[in-house]
Formats: structure tokens, sequence, C-alpha cells
């Protein structure tokens, strides 16, 4: 079976999009967010949990599968499906983030990127051709073309990354031997919007089966992020999907469903997760926060995720205070299913003609603690730390 995409709704006062992408392991009804696992697995929870929650797409790393274990190995195993026990869609990226973002010596050149292994020092090489081959090997559903991922600030690299991104995704259209994966092409241009605005339209001219935006969420501010999408997206085939890489907290959906985004990914909750952190519709909760000791409330009221269901925040806190195991996973589990549930909603928005609504009320309720604040809070529990 070969990739199709269907545009089923354009919500009438925004951008917002509701479609169906038909893949060989099932439909994924956009706009959908993707868990990250990495490694082949999200981390600390199981394909049958993931099912449970909802998710229907998952996102695996090219880069660190080639290195561990091999993508010939998976390829033996009988392809990614098999091998980490997920029959639904997968999407993997091309390396090239990694590549360009791990404190590694490259050397990169029209030809490809050559690059030392992080993990033991070993020389690499990642061309167009290789990342496509080593994609097929893995055998996911959809697939990227090799990116050069600049730094978004300086406008003479972003360039010359943009313009060899260009013909690095023509030779990956070249490269491409199955038919049965859908190889999407990579916007890039820093925050540049005639660049982002030329390699747009360069794009889709190569008539690929979707498209993602790159090199966001990289540093620049959430300002320039919305201002990179509103000039990118319209330029983009309204019949394909729109993939928006690495990119997935809870104001980000909305803001970038907002702008016409049908697919993102992160690995923000489950990160946030391990540290302690959850999500709720009024911002980040940490859980570690004294003020939880004695508080028998779920992590949020009216969720239903197994955690919430089940336990408060005291046992959470003391959970993530004596570094048990259980408290990575309950974590893990509410913010996934809140991630999930919150993309349920907005599809729900969207066909029902109420986005625009959704959206407003997300604004009225939820908060974003500036980077200021949480960098001034992590200093100071380290200081509390160091006094004992």
């Amino acid at each position: 079976m070969s990739f199709r995409f269907d545009l089923l709704h354009r919500d009438e006062r925004t951008a917002g999009r509701v479609g169906v992408a038909h893949t060989p392991h099932g439909d994924l009804p956009t706009p959908v967010f993707a868990p990250v696992g990495t490694q082949a697995t999200v981390k600390t929870l199981s394909p049958d949990e993931l099912r449970e929650l909802g998710a229907t797409l998952i996102l695996a790393n090219t880069y660190h599968l080639y290195l561990r274990p091999g993508s010939d190995l998976v390829a033996e195993m009988g392809g990614l499906h098999r091998f980490m026990g997920w029959d639904r869609p997968i999407l993997t990226d091309s390396g090239g983030f990694q590549v360009f973002s791990l404190e590694t010596l490259r050397k990169v050149s029209d030809e490809g990127v050559t690059f030392r292994s992080h993990i033991d020092g070993s020389e690499h090489v990642f061309s167009p051709e290789r990342a496509v081959a080593i994609q097929e090997e893995l055998g996911a559903d959809i697939i990227m073309c090799f990116d050069e991922c600049a730094e978004p600030f300086d406008r003479a690299y972003s360039q010359a990354a943009m313009e060899r991104t260009h013909r690095w995704a023509a030779r990956c259209q070249q490269a491409q031997k199955r038919p049965d994966q859908a190889l999407f092409g990579i916007v890039q241009g820093g925050i540049f919007a005639d660049l982002r605005q030329e390699s747009a339209r360069y794009l889709s001219s190569l008539e690929l089966p979707g498209y993602a935006i790159g090199g966001l969420s990289v540093g620049e501010s959430k300002e320039d992020m919305h201002a990179m999408l509103d000039v990118t997206l319209p330029l983009l085939p309204e019949d394909k999907p729109r993939y928006l890489m690495g990119v997935g907290s809870p104001e980000d959906l909305v803001e970038g469903v907002a702008r016409g985004v049908d697919i993102f990914d992160c690995t923000l909750p489950t990160r946030l997760a391990r540290n302690g952190a959850l999500l709720t519709r009024q911002g980040r909760l940490n859980i570690r926060n004294a003020q939880y000791t004695r508080d028998p409330a779920p992590v949020e009221e009216g969720c239903t995720c197994y955690t919430c269901r089940h336990f408060s925040r005291a046992y959470l806190r003391h959970l993530a205070r004596t570094e048990e195991v259980l408290g990575l996973r309950l974590n893990t589990i509410h913010n996934v299913h809140f991630m999930i549930h919150l993309m349920g909603e907005i599809r729900a928005a969207l066909l029902a003609g109420t986005f625009a609504e959704f959206r407003e009320a997300f604004w009225a309720e939820y908060t974003i603690i500036p980077y200021e604040i949480r960098r001034a809070n992590r200093e100071a529990r380290k200081a509390r730390i160091a006094k004992g």
C-alpha cells in the first residue's frame, strides 16, 4: 500500500485542518502528536500502554538506531515495527538534526557529512543516499530527506545550508527505492522569511508526498517561530501533510494547528516527566515542590489518565523524592495522555467549527513560565541542595 493524504475539513476562521494519512500500518488522523521513541522505545512505556493512551504515530531516531543496534540488524529482525512491537505508523527522521547538533567532530560538503559517533568516537559518513538507505532498512511509514539544520540567526550560513538541503532533497528522491514509504522534504532557512519562502517553493516543486518544517525551536523566540510558520505554510501544497519537526509543547500544538500544521513530535512530555514536571491546562506543575507533600488531589482534576485516576500528588512527590522508577512511568503516562487528549480536543473543535473559541479558552487558562524564571528556580534549588 502506498501513502495517501486526504484533507477532510478546513477551519473557516483559522488555517487549521483535519485530514487522514493512509499508511501501510493504518490510518493516521490529523492533526496528530507523535511521542518520540528515540531508541525504538518511548521511554518507560510499553507499546500496549501507548495504544491505550491513544497514540497513533511514533517517531524513531535514524542517527541513534544506525549507531545502535544498527539499521541492518533492525532489517534482519523484520523492520522497526516488528523489532519494537508497534503495529501502527512510524516516522523516522533523517539523522540530520543529530549530526549537526551533537557535540561531535564533523565535516560538511555537498557529498554529505563525515562525523564521529557520540558513543565511541568512531567515524561515519551520512550522504543523502545513505540516509535514505538506512531509513529503508528501518522500514518506517514516513521517512525524511537528509537536511542541514543550521544555526538560525546566521543568514549566510542559513542560505548555504538551505541550498545544500535542496540539492540533497533531489538526491534523496532519486535514491528512494521503496514505494511503500512516504519521503518528506524539509524546509529550512533559519529565521529569514525570504529564505523560508524560497525553500517552500523549491521543495513543493519536487512533488513529494509530504513536507516538514525543520530548524525551528532551536533557540529562536516563539514570535520568530510563528513568523516563519506564517510565511512558510501557505506556500506548501494544501493536499499534502505538513509536519513541524521537534516542536510540541501544549501551546505549540494550539498555535501550530491554527497556522496549518498537521503533524507534531517532541521529546518534551517524556523529558519533563523524568524531571518531575507535569502538564496541566493551567501550565506545568513541579511535583517535587514541598506544597504537594500532603496534597490528596490528582495531578489534574477531571483528567482520565491512569495516573490521575489512581494516585495523588502526594504519592507522586514521594516517588520523585525517593527516585522510584514507578514515578517516572506514572508521570510519563500523564504527560503523554495530556498531549494526545489535547490534540483530540483540538481535532474535535476543528470539526465542530469551534476551534477559534477553543484557542481563546486555552490561552485564558494556560500559563507559560518564562525561561528566565525557570532558570532562576533551578539555580535556587541547586543552592538549597548545596546548603544541605
